[in-house]
């Protein structure tokens, strides 16, 4: 695994070969059903709460076979229940976190949150303002660097209006409050979609753990590996990361 750091005006955007293959990601289901009888010898859950957050232009239905798996192992999953993923960051970063608050005070203890891609961020900005409700968050293909910069939807959101410098620098001012939760990232060097150096985290001191795995961006949400690392991580008590 490459941990070095890396600064944004180095980071490029997945090549149009990587794009083009993201269709390969699909061949991942035939694959998890395969795997499925080992993937359910991973450690089970102990019925507390997790919340599972789909990517950018998705919604819960991206998600159900993850959020199934999990429920075999005996977590209690929740899908985020607000449609469709329209990158409206801000105010899902609130939702989810008022959400999370009281799930987390019903059954007394704080909760997991996993996210895919633009649902790993969020997860991690709520877990951010709230570290007293989440226990732990696992990402897979989330770009914590530049927000939609380095990713294949840099041209549209621009088209759109967007302006990514500033949502650049708005991700980097949320970092002076630090992230205390903690992380496993998982990324891809075959991520067609998302950067996948824009994954790798530069937070000083933040209990952060990256795991590569070999997926495309489509693939990451159905991959029997990135279940496995999913499974083990939230099986960890807090002070193990």
């Amino acid at each position: 695994m490459d941990r070095a750091r890396t600064s944004a005006m180095e980071i490029p955007l997945p090549s149009l070969g990587r794009t083009a293959g993201e269709l390969a990601g699909l061949l991942e289901l035939p694959r998890l059903g395969w795997q499925l009888p080992n993937l359910l010898r991973e450690p089970r859950g102990d019925g507390a709460p997790v919340y599972v957050l789909p990517g950018f232009g998705a919604d819960d239905r991206s998600t159900w076979p993850l959020r199934r798996y999990l429920q075999l192992l005996s977590h209690d999953v929740r899908g985020w229940s607000l449609g469709t993923n329209r990158a409206q960051v801000p105010q899902a970063i609130e939702e989810i976190g008022v959400r999370v608050e009281e799930a987390a005070g019903r059954a007394g203890r704080p909760v997991a949150i996993v996210g895919w891609s633009l649902g790993g961020y969020i997860a991690r900005e709520v877990a951010r303002d709230r570290p007293g409700v989440v226990r732990r968050v696992v990402t897979f293909g989330s770009p914590v660097i530049g927000g939609p910069k380095y990713t294949t939807v840099a041209a549209l959101a621009s088209r759109q209006g967007w302006d990514l410098d500033e949502i650049e620098a708005l991700v980097e001012e949320r970092k002076q409050v630090p992230l205390r939760v903690p992380v496993t990232a998982v990324y891809s060097r075959r991520d067609g979609v998302v950067a996948w150096q824009a994954c790798i985290d530069p937070e000083d001191g933040a209990p952060i753990e990256h795991r590569e795995v070999a997926s495309t961006h489509l693939g990451l949400g159905f991959s029997a590996e990135v279940y496995r690392l999913v499974a083990r991580a939230l099986a960890e008590a807090p002070s193990d990361a």
